[in-house]
């Protein structure tokens, strides 16, 4: 069984026991999450698509980790005019261990 769900303006295919790293949420370390926005479950034979999202389906996620992904620079530049940039930044991110997919 596994369901396609929708956070931080992305979607991820989950199963029960994985592991995903998504946008920032609030909440903290062991703390329960209900991922409401279920677009598709699929169990064996059985496919259920929603129009846009599945009613009466939630994922139950736990929070695992809360952090900040590696520095990305942004560098800009142009050439003979003295002009150089450099900046950095960390997104910040959510780890979640899926724990089931009601459905």
């Amino acid at each position: 069984m596994y369901a396609i769900i929708r956070t931080g303006g992305k979607q991820y295919q989950v199963e029960s026991g994985d592991r995903l790293r998504v946008e920032k949420l609030v909440g903290n370390v062991g703390d329960t999450v209900d991922l409401d926005d279920v677009l598709m479950v699929v169990d064996g034979e059985e496919v259920k698509v929603g129009q846009p999202v599945v009613e009466g389906a939630k994922v139950v996620a736990k929070i695992s980790e809360q952090g900040k992904s590696k520095k990305v620079i942004i560098f800009k530049k142009k050439r003979r005019k003295g002009y150089r940039l450099r900046k950095g930044h960390r997104q910040d991110y959510t780890s979640l261990l899926i724990e089931e997919i009601q459905a």
